[in-house]
């Protein structure tokens, strides 16, 4: 590892401190973190030292105001000013060690300077190199040098000769388009790409001083004038012998022809050039030596870019002779089209590839360092709070896979899509799976299988704070990590568990931060300026919102709670019955469900009701005039399901989303109804039709099939005995033969000595139900997971209720072991409870329970 740390520095010092830090979360050896304080200091990283060991980073975070003044000067530093000038007054910031090292790098920087300057003026205004012909591969030792192109790289504008030479990434993304190799140029905006596709011009122009013929295309007309100025301004200052002229749809009553014979380089709309062809204006694109497309990416379907390189694949492929232009595209991005997986991403690719006639994809490899230094581009979904609980999240499965092979247990999703559906369902099915986990030596299962229980519980959680990061507030997500931990803390609290709980709290300052100074979530905007419209022009209005979670629906109302504008909408939370997890985000009782929607329907005091799919279906909101589906998108059913809630007159729906995919779906969704609609008024009309086509359809069904189906009796019980143990930790609990049902819902255990199998924690809702009334929750003694409830039965005091999903079953006799969310799909038999079963034994109070046989 540390050979990989080192190994990274040289390309990265940021990535390659982040290894470093990130490894530290895992060691376990005494008094590695004062090792760590002495290093500091011993290497005059004082103020860090300090911050750390008095866990106070205010001074720190004081200064992220002047580290972003220093970014913003860093042009002018660098460009006007000498090192050498500034250490002289440094000398109490700078240590003596790197002092001598920006002098040093200052001398060779001098040395190269001189270098250069020699050779240059032994070969004024030329390019080293050779000078291919058009359409010529090259090696690349052929690449040329720049010595005598220079820009200004923050406005394009032409710098005075010698101040500044093309940086280092953007000579790399000339590279293949000197050598006259057809080529798309990727790399991010605010890169400079026009720079680079000035400094491509202005070699072209050398190489063929006397045929050069040069256009570049841009989509719309803005775009035009802003690089028709630039074009314009760089050359006429470089070299006024240049001819650079301009056109675009406005002026058209110019002779396209007569501007590309009369000028070297004319800028231009694309539709201007496939005007020009169209009319035969312009015989041919040969009449071109280079065309450079901006925003190449568009070259697709109809657009005038692939007019014109259909024309241009015209005369190839149909012509052994041509002299067709060099063509170099430029794009922030070659990502065009849906693709599902990698095949079909690169497929797309390939067909841009082909439409602009290239072999070549240029992006910079060479100098990614000083690209990032120059370019800040924020990447989607990796705000620095969802790059930390990212990387927490693929740390944590390494730590599962040195405790086991978890991926053996269910195939992963595709590149690892952390805060995703698909990422949710994947741990739990390898949670489901590891519950179940056999080894020979017991003691050896239980350990494995209880970390991987804290793994995969946690991996969850983290899934959950993204998705709630994606569609709340940061603040939200937080509140909900900080709830969850709060509760593992409060539960068994093993050695994982504070190895994980560690993690968390070594990044929890730097996530309070983010979450403290992110901007609001744009949906949230979009959300907020639908209610209070909706509200100002009707204050009667009657809201239901549906959420994909119940962690959502939460958070969601916290925000309305607490921004002014919407918090007299009082809204109400309205989800299932069952349970997630157990922790964070239970579900409710169907007692709950029908408060929260009698007070929605019939009280003034709450406006608005927050729901999970629980509500889209059955369920009577006969006030609602406007149904709101917050990221919430399934099928046709689904969809008229939900919009149905909004039965008042004039009710409206809206869909909130800033994922495209969602959007389309619900067109799709919309589109599929019209479709059944129009489909039930032709079966309508001919009556007689669907009733022969339905008796069609029962004479195909087999009827043999359905006799089976309606005779088959339920799945048989087995009398024999099982055990059930905790799904956590595998401890036993109770035996099969002990469990009994009441009012056929309800399972107890009368075997009192489970007891002392368990231990008990205050209910934070006690209430009575059927005849029982909730007193306490009960939890493994070994790991604490909850295993139910302790609750008295009409008299009968201590009663254990247990929740199935809180054990695995395992059979006595040939030790299979099985886990099941619901009781009817247990394999053993149970009996009804019969209250002569109640004797003095089964009535002991529980801490006079009998020791375990």
């Amino acid at each position: 590892m540390v050979e990989s740390i080192l190994s990274t520095e040289m390309k990265s010092v940021t990535a390659a401190a982040q290894m470093l830090l990130d490894q530290m979360c895992y060691l376990e050896e005494v008094g590695w973190f004062q090792a760590f304080l002495d290093i500091l200091l011993a290497s005059e990283y004082t103020g860090l030292h300090d911050a750390i060991k008095e866990w106070n980073f205010q001074e720190l975070e004081q200064l992220n105001e002047h580290r972003r003044f220093l970014e913003r000067i860093e042009p002018s530093i660098t460009k006007h000013l000498k090192p050498s000038e500034l250490i002289a007054h440094m000398s109490g910031c700078l240590k003596p060690r790197e002092c001598e090292e920006i002098q040093a790098a200052e001398t060779e920087d001098m040395l190269m300077s001189s270098n250069n300057s020699t050779s240059v003026a032994e070969e004024p205004g030329s390019f080293t190199g050779t000078q291919p012909n058009i359409n010529t591969i090259t090696s690349p030792e052929s690449a040329c040098v720049w010595p005598d192109v220079t820009f200004d790289l923050c406005t394009g504008k032409p710098e005075r000769s010698g101040e500044r030479k093309l940086r280092e990434y953007q000579k790399e993304l000339t590279a293949a388009a000197v050598q006259g190799q057809n080529t798309i140029i990727c790399a991010p905006t605010g890169c400079g790409k026009t720079i680079v596709a000035l400094a491509i011009s202005e070699y072209h122009l050398k190489q063929f001083p006397e045929k050069a013929k040069i256009v570049f295309l841009a989509t719309k007309v803005d775009v035009y004038e802003q690089q028709y100025k630039l074009f314009k301004e760089h050359f006429s200052s470089k070299d006024p012998n240049i001819r650079v002229t301009g056109m675009c749809g406005d002026m058209d009553y110019l002779s396209v022809r007569w501007l590309i014979e009369h000028h070297d380089i004319v800028v231009m709309t694309a539709q201007i050039l496939v005007n020009a062809l169209q009319s035969a204006e312009v015989p041919s694109l040969e009449i071109l030596s280079l065309i450079l497309f901006d925003e190449c990416h568009n070259t697709t379907g109809k657009h005038p870019y692939n007019n014109i390189m259909t024309r241009y694949l015209d005369t190839k492929l149909t012509s052994s002779t041509h002299s067709l232009p060099q063509i170099v595209g430029l794009t922030a991005s070659v990502g065009i089209g849906s693709f599902k997986n990698g095949l079909e991403a690169e497929n797309n690719i390939l067909q841009l590839c082909a439409n602009l006639d290239t072999r070549v994809i240029t992006t910079v490899t060479e100098h990614k360092d000083e690209l990032k230094s120059y370019v800040h581009t924020p990447e989607k979904g990796h705000h620095p709070f969802i790059r930390i609980i990212k990387n927490i999240m693929s740390n944590i499965e390494q730590l599962a896979q040195k405790t086991f092979n978890i991926g053996t247990q269910s195939t992963p999703p595709y590149n690892r899509e952390y805060g995703s559906q698909k990422y949710e369902q994947w741990i739990v099915s390898v949670q489901k799976s590891c519950k179940v986990l056999q080894m020979k030596n017991k003691d050896e299962e239980r350990r494995i299988c209880r970390e991987l229980y804290n793994y995969t519980e946690h991996l969850r959680k983290y899934n959950d704070a993204l998705i709630i990061n994606e569609d709340a507030r940061t603040k939200d997500a937080l509140d909900y990590l900080d709830a969850f931990f709060d509760q593992v803390r409060n539960a068994g609290f093993d050695e994982t568990e504070r190895k994980l709980t560690a993690l968390y709290d070594c990044q929890r300052p730097q996530l309070l931060r983010l979450a403290t100074e992110g901007e609001q979530n744009p949906k949230l905007d979009e959300l907020k300026f639908i209610l209070e419209e909706e509200y100002h022009n009707n204050d009667q209005t009657r809201t239901v919102m549906f959420v994909k979670t119940r962690a959502l629906a939460d958070a969601m109302k916290k925000w309305i709670d607490e921004t002014d504008s919407l918090k007299f909408l009082k809204p109400g939370v309205l989800i299932g019955k069952g349970r997630k997890s157990n922790f964070t985000g239970s579900g409710m009782t169907p007692n709950n469900q029908k408060g929260i929607l009698e007070s929605f329907k019939s009280s003034d005091q709450s406006k608005m009701l927050i729901a999970t799919s629980v509500a889209d279906e059955g369920i009577d909101i006969p006030q609602c005039n406007l149904v709101l589906m917050y990221e919430y998108v399934g099928n046709v059913v689904k969809m008229v399901q939900v919009r149905g809630r909004g039965r008042a007159e004039g009710s409206r729906c809206f869909l909130i989303s800033s994922n495209k995919e969602r959007i389309a779906k619900e067109k799709i969704n919309m589109f599929k109804e019209k479709m059944v609609e129009e489909a039930i008024v032709q079966l309508q009309s001919r009556p007689a039709d669907l009733s022969n086509k339905v008796l069609h359809f029962h004479r195909m069904e087999d009827k043999a099939r359905r006799d089976h189906i309606s005779s088959s009796p339920e799945k048989p019980k087995t009398q024999g005995s099982y055990e059930l143990l905790c799904s956590k930790c595998k401890k036993f609990a109770c035996m099969s033969d002990d469990i009994r049902v009441v009012q056929g819902a309800h399972h107890i255990v009368l075997d009192r000595s489970m007891f002392k199998r368990c231990t008990t924690a205050p209910h934070k809702n006690p209430r009575a139900f059927s005849g029982f009334c909730k007193k306490e929750k009960m939890l493994c003694a070994e790991c604490k997971h909850d295993w139910g409830l302790i609750a008295s039965y009409l008299t009968i005091q201590d009663l254990a209720l247990l929740k199935i999903e809180s054990y695995v079953v395992q059979n006595c006799v040939t030790r299979r072991q099985d886990y099941f969310r619901k009781w009817r799909d247990v394999p053993f038999a149970m009996r009804e409870f019969d209250m002569t079963e109640i004797t003095p034994e089964t009535c002991r109070p529980r801490d006079t329970a009998p020791d375990e046989v």
